[in-house]
């Protein structure tokens, strides 16, 4: 896909407050601190459209982001160990539920994991919580840089068998910049697609 324009447009602390056009949308989620933000900077080849942060919890709204001026890009809070009260996180999950279940025009979903790292219960609940939705889901392993040949595979592995995937996640590295192409043809296929 060739990026024409791309522009933070408007965040939103739930889907009820929503008020601009309802046009198809990709939305990413990941635990905090997974490199959603850099995820989606490399995707739009922009340095800083959406800004990083070593802090984890930066990501507090459902923040929308026009893409050719047809589409969004949604980056959610990231769910897992940032350093927030109880209340505000089951919040933003609360907020996460609403707009996947209620956002009409949603039509993939981009989760983000760390190939380093096992799955985490956070992972495995928000892909279930996917799952019920019936959320058209992508399942990308980033920082591939950090991971050997032979502990990418047994990465995949593992993530396939956690998440009971059929097919292993896209591998994505912002550093070395690989993985960007794959996962577009995904995005590009779902963003012409009739559901």
């Amino acid at each position: 896909m060739i990026i024409t324009s791309a522009e933070y447009i408007k965040s939103f602390p739930s889907i009820s407050n929503f008020d601009i056009p309802e046009l198809p949308a990709i939305a990413f989620v990941g635990r905090s601190n997974v490199g959603k933000s850099s995820l989606i900077n490399h995707l739009l080849n922009r340095r800083k459209l959406v800004k990083t942060s070593s802090s984890p919890g930066k990501t507090q709204l459902l923040n929308f982001f026009l893409i050719n001026s047809s589409f969004y890009f949604v980056d959610l809070p990231g769910y897992g160990f940032a350093n927030v009260p109880v209340r505000v996180k089951a919040g933003w999950l609360s907020m996460m539920q609403d707009f996947l279940c209620q956002y009409p025009n949603l039509k993939l979903v981009v989760q983000l994991l760390d190939i380093r790292h096992l799955p985490t219960q956070d992972d495995l609940e928000f892909n279930q919580l996917l799952s019920v939705n019936d959320c058209e889901t992508l399942v990308v392993a980033n920082k591939s840089d950090k991971v050997n040949k032979s502990g990418i595979k047994k990465s995949l592995a593992e993530i396939m068998s956690r998440l009971n995937l059929n097919t292993p996640p896209l591998l994505h590295s912002s550093l070395k910049k690989t993985g960007r192409e794959a996962i577009w043809r995904m995005i590009d296929d779902h963003l012409k697609s009739g559901c």
